[in-house]
């Protein structure tokens, strides 16, 4: 469904964000992709979204190249979550969600095409599968952080693309709506959808991912299940000393990995 190749991206001014990365992802699949502030976590995402160019190297959605397809194209296949807008349009939530499916709108001779009554009913399965039902009404500007978090993934809900891209999709959400988005998008991927999450959850992508890739400066230093990639001597050298690690109870037991000050003597200790 998507396969970035060689990805280089320079900042302004010079500064290299990404330099060779590779990244895969099937249907199906749901991965996370880790790595601490600055490491091009959401600079990838965006480079996969079309929403910025490389420098070098090129992205492939569903084995077409993306940088020639345009934005009601890629809108169609794709749909991405951005952490959040730099600016709130003034409208009500459901019109903010129904501005995802113009992809989807008929092509009219004219330069307006009319929502439909599925348009309209895609928007409400969007926003109750988004845990967010009741914030249809809304103006925008009257939502919290966490709120608006939740709108951001109805909309994308509503393109009804193949592919879901995620930057940081639970960093303003309390704990059961950080699960519940999880265990959303993981319906997504079961259902055929492949789903790419940058996220600075460690548990959660344990829990959820089938695959992590680790990001540091720029570059993959680690691709693989959570068992082979949440491991003291892959991830200390990247998040530094505080860290403790541990497994959770139950079946499967997966890896637990807590921030912690090293001096308290827990530190990279694999104790229960």
């Amino acid at each position: 469904m998507l396969r970035a190749r060689e990805l280089v991206y320079d900042y302004p001014g010079g500064r290299r964000a990404l330099a060779g990365v590779e990244l895969s992802l099937a249907p199906g699949e749901l991965v996370c992709v880790l790595g601490p502030n600055g490491s091009g976590k959401s600079t990838l995402l965006r480079l996969c979204a079309g929403l910025l160019a490389p420098a070098a190297g090129t992205v492939e959605l569903a084995g077409r190249a993306l940088a020639p397809l345009s934005a009601r194209e890629r809108a169609r296949e794709l749909a991405f979550v951005p952490q959040s807008l730099r600016a709130l349009p003034a409208c009500r939530v459901h019109d903010f969600v129904l501005g995802g499916r113009y992809a989807r709108f008929p092509r009219l001779a004219g330069l307006f095409a009319r929502a439909g009554a599925g348009d309209h009913a895609a928007v409400g399965a969007a926003l109750a599968e988004a845990d967010a039902a009741e914030l249809g009404a809304r103006a925008l500007d009257q939502l919290s952080s966490g709120q608006f978090q939740r709108v951001l993934v109805a909309r994308a809900l509503a393109q009804e693309a193949r592919l879901l891209l995620c930057d940081e999709p639970t960093a303003a959400l309390d704990p059961e709506h950080q699960v519940r988005v999880l265990l959303l998008l993981e319906r997504l991927a079961a259902a055929g959808r492949a789903v790419l999450v940058a996220t600075h959850e460690l548990n959660l992508a344990s829990r959820f991912a089938q695959r992590i890739v680790l990001l540091c400066e720029g570059r993959v230093v680690a691709s693989g299940p959570p068992e082979e990639v949440l491991r003291p001597e892959v991830l200390t050298p990247v998040f530094g000393q505080h860290l403790h690690f541990a497994r959770s109870t139950g079946a499967p037991a997966r890896p637990l990995v807590v921030p912690w000050p090293a001096s308290d003597g827990a530190g990279n200790a694999g104790g229960q």
